[in-house]
């Protein structure tokens, strides 16, 4: 292996880089629809905005990449902004173990997703989809659709503030990246999840803990839907019965044309946020043009419709070659027999 090759850039990290420039294009051309887009203050706005998916979506893909689904997610993230909406209000004391408390709750109902898809072998569609319907009815007859509480002032700075002139909860989402990066890259668990769900069984022949790892991603699932909802609290300065319900579509959206197989068993997480960051550039630009907001939910559908053909006619796969081809330095590769050396 020549130098070269060892530092190329792989397919899934490809792909993230065509996202980020094709949103780069976005935004710069967005300035034809508005005067204040295409600006420095519009690619910090889309950056919030899109901090919310981001949350969502790592937890979302540690669920795809064992193959599964968390359709929970919506009522999850709903469920962690009520309860800190209620418990933290503006006690700068109460802020850490609120969240945290707010977190592990919200972590638990990944766990028992995890534990019905795993162990109760229910389908996860089925599992996930049944716990945010219950999770939502829950909360409606608590609250009689009203929830009460204070925003606390201290979340509301990581969006109102600036340190180093973006908003803190900017650094955040970098650390973030930086944290799910590793932790499916360069630890134990995260080979462990990538081995589950390209082969189930032959992960459970070679000894591998394949229920445990199942319900660890569903846990971390609810955890970050937890935490995004513990976020929009911040920005929103209060919680309502709907949150959650705009970050389903674009946090499966955003695996998805990431270049995380649905299939499981690949993808990465930087992918995951350049298809978060993409989507939410797309949404302030339709909502700009004054397109209604179910046109909006077609065409996220109608994205993740192009991107698995795309995934399934390896045009991904392709377009990584043909970038590796024209590298400087890359050696041609032959397409004739192989040879055995």
């Amino acid at each position: 292996m020549t130098a070269s090759s060892r530092h190329s850039l792989s397919e899934e990290d490809r792909v993230a880089v065509a996202l980020f420039a094709l949103t780069a294009l976005l935004i710069i051309a967005s300035r034809w629809f508005s005067p204040s887009f295409g600006t420095w203050q519009h690619a910090m706005a889309v950056l919030v905005l899109s901090s919310f998916t981001m949350v969502v979506a790592f937890g979302q893909q540690m669920v795809v990449l064992t193959r599964g689904l968390d359709l929970s997610v919506a009522s999850v993230m709903t469920l962690g902004g009520i309860l800190t909406f209620g418990w933290v209000g503006a006690d700068p004391k109460a802020l850490a173990w609120g969240v945290m408390t707010v977190v592990l709750i919200t972590g638990l109902v990944g766990t028992v997703n995890g534990v019905g898809v795993a162990l109760l072998k229910i389908p996860p569609f089925i599992m996930t989809l049944a716990t945010g319907i219950i999770l939502y009815s829950a909360m409606l007859g608590i609250t009689h659709g009203a929830p009460r509480g204070t925003a606390s002032p201290m979340l509301s700075a990581l969006f109102t503030s600036r340190v180093l002139g973006v908003p803190p909860i900017i650094h955040l989402m970098i650390v973030m990246t930086i944290f799910g990066s590793l932790l499916q890259r360069r630890t134990v668990f995260g080979r462990r999840v990538f081995a589950v769900g390209t082969n189930p069984q032959a992960a459970h022949l070679a000894g591998l803990p394949v229920r445990a790892v199942t319900i660890c991603c569903y846990t971390i699932s609810g955890l970050a839907a937890g935490f995004a909802g513990t976020l929009m609290v911040g920005y929103s300065a209060g919680a309502t019965l709907t949150m959650g319900e705009a970050y389903l579509i674009p946090s499966i959206a955003a695996v998805v044309i990431g270049g995380t197989s649905i299939l499981g068993g690949r993808g990465q997480y930087l992918g995951a946020v350049a298809g978060a960051v993409l989507l939410t550039t797309f949404s302030t630009i339709i909502r700009a043009i004054g397109i209604a907001e179910g046109w909006r939910i077609i065409i996220y559908g109608a994205l993740i419709l192009v991107t698995l053909i795309l995934l399934q006619t390896d045009v991904y796969a392709w377009f990584a070659r043909r970038q590796a081809a024209l590298a400087p330095g890359a050696v041609p590769q032959s397409h004739g027999k192989r040879t055995r050396t």
